[in-house]
């Protein structure tokens, strides 16, 4: 798959797994070429999501269950990932 399917195979992991209220992912690559990390072809992304499966859970853990949710995408896709995870009402 292309580098332009990254965001959507993102959001299907995600969607899939947290059942978001809100998903915002974006692609921030052009701000990295010329990188070291850039050069193995894997992105950088940013992602705002808001989930009720992150009441409760402390940032460490909604870290976790993103990176549990996106997978192998962490090895073929995308270099670095910058998370903002919310449960709702936090996000107002």
């Amino acid at each position: 798959m292309s580098a332009a399917d990254r965001p959507a195979r993102i959001r299907a992991r995600l969607e899939a797994v947290l059942a978001p209220d809100v998903l915002e992912i974006i692609d921030e690559g052009h701000l990295h070429r010329g990188h070291a990390g850039a050069r193995d072809g894997r992105g950088h992304f940013r992602v705002r999501i808001v989930s009720p499966r992150f009441a409760g859970v402390r940032t460490v853990a909604r870290h976790r269950l993103v990176y549990d949710a996106v997978g192998e995408l962490m090895q073929s896709d995308i270099h670095a990932l910058t998370i903002t995870a919310l449960a709702p009402g936090e996000a107002d």
